[in-house]
């Protein structure tokens, strides 16, 4: 595989919209439908995310993640994706560095999560990262299915 490139864009970028369908069509398929995860929607915006960090492999991107302000030590690790293809390699390692890294510099003394156990290559791999099961934040304390994690700066 050739090198990855990272570059950073906002949550309004095109790249990173692309992305955003994709996975929102994945974790509907993972629930059973759109239905069943339909009170998580709101809350996963893409233009609401301010830092979007993109990979890319010979000028494709392949995988992305963000952040986005939860409170003023808070940020909120959103959508961390690498396409199935390049899994495997690191990428997604590689991003949560640099995603904490961005945080840290932004002067956030923690990074928080929420996934699903069902997604079970996320946890193994934001456990290994160092995080920490906390209780659920809102707005996820409210919906079911969900686990949230966090790690400390």
């Amino acid at each position: 595989m050739s090198s990855i490139e990272f570059k950073w864009k906002d949550g309004t970028s095109e790249i990173f919209h692309k992305f955003y369908l994709i996975t929102e069509d994945y974790y509907s398929r993972i629930v059973g439908g759109v239905e069943n995860r339909k009170l998580f929607i709101p809350y996963n915006i893409s233009t609401s995310i301010q830092d979007v960090l993109i990979a890319y492999v010979d000028d494709i991107p392949i995988a992305c993640s963000g952040l986005k302000k939860y409170s003023d030590k808070d940020v909120e690790i959103k959508r961390v994706w690498v396409e199935p293809e390049y899994r495997g390699h690191h990428i997604a390692t590689d991003m949560m560095k640099k995603i904490e890294a961005k945080a840290k510099q932004h002067g956030f003394q923690r990074t928080i999560l929420q996934t699903r156990e069902i997604m079970t290559d996320a946890v193994k791999l934001y456990i290994k990262l160092g995080y920490y099961r906390i209780d659920n934040y809102p707005p996820y304390n409210e919906l079911d299915g969900a686990i949230c994690f966090a790690k400390d700066l």
